[in-house]
């Protein structure tokens, strides 16, 4: 069989192959959680490699000394990459597993593969509204992967869930806040919530700034150009942002000629201002 080599400069190198047989085996728990990871961030389509995430999607050996479980969040992650419809219905399972950190990734993988499917079980973790969405004690986070799962429904277009996303533009936790202005203006088009995107780049914490950054160009606000041209952040990010705001007017005109428009062509000279 020939092997098919993937690598990067930091990456290990593997084959196909051995992450796969890597994947299967169960005494080398490291190998195992590189492997998810690595199938994923090569994209690695092939049958055997969605049947082995799958696997490890229910897998119960490895955890973590806080009860997680390391190597399902991973396989979750992957799976959203590998465009596989068939991972729709155990990533939607996982949104009702205990473990946070498999729910949030399953929410995250869920909004890669855009499966409408999935909108009912997303719309059940709003279930409680705000009021519900507070922090787990002892723990450094809510309830329910609110940003995540919020996100999820925006991408999927999920427009029956607008009056539960809605009043989490008053959550206090600011990426959830920006997570629901995000979605509203994608089920909406609603320039108000991109507006508050816009003055989130203003705040006082980068974290903040490079999150709401990656949301404009995720809903592809054009207005916003200037604002992330002028952000304090890295200009890689805000290069990011800016092509996002490209290819949302690209992908709105479908298969008709793209015609620049005079608010494209300053996100262009933008660009060319950064680089």
């Amino acid at each position: 069989m020939e092997q098919n080599y993937l690598e990067t400069g930091e990456a290990e190198q593997l084959t196909v192959e051995q992450a796969i047989a890597n994947l299967r085996q169960k005494e080398d728990l490291g190998a195992r959680y590189y492997a998810a990871w690595w199938l994923g961030r090569f994209r690695v389509k092939e049958p055997e490699a969605i049947d082995v995430l799958l696997m490890a999607l229910e897998d119960e050996s490895d955890r973590a000394p806080d009860g997680g479980y390391p190597l399902r969040r991973n396989a979750a992650r992957a799976l959203g990459k590998l465009e596989d419809e068939r991972a729709v219905p155990p990533l939607i399972r996982c949104l009702e597993f205990p473990d946070f950190y498999v729910r949030e990734a399953a929410a995250q993988a869920l909004e890669m593969l855009s499966d409408s499917r999935a909108i009912p079980a997303l719309v059940q973790l709003l279930e409680g509204g705000v009021a519900k969405a507070q922090f787990v004690p002892g723990k450094p986070h809510l309830v329910q992967p609110y940003e995540a799962i919020i996100e999820a429904l925006g991408t999927i277009r999920a427009t029956e869930a607008i009056p539960l996303i809605k009043p989490f533009i008053g959550h206090p936790v600011e990426k959830v806040k920006y997570a629901a202005a995000r979605a509203m203006y994608q089920l909406t088009s609603d320039s108000v919530y991109g507006e508050i995107l816009i003055q989130a780049l203003a705040g006082d914490d980068l974290q903040l700034r490079r999150s709401a950054l990656m949301d404009l160009g995720a809903i592809g606000y054009l207005p916003a150009g200037s604002a992330i041209a002028e952000t304090l952040a890295e200009n890689s990010m805000k290069l990011i942002a800016l092509k996002g705001l490209l290819e949302e007017e690209i992908n709105q005109n479908g298969n008709q000629a793209f015609e620049l428009t005079q608010e494209s062509i300053k996100v262009m000279e933008l660009m060319d201002s950064l680089l």
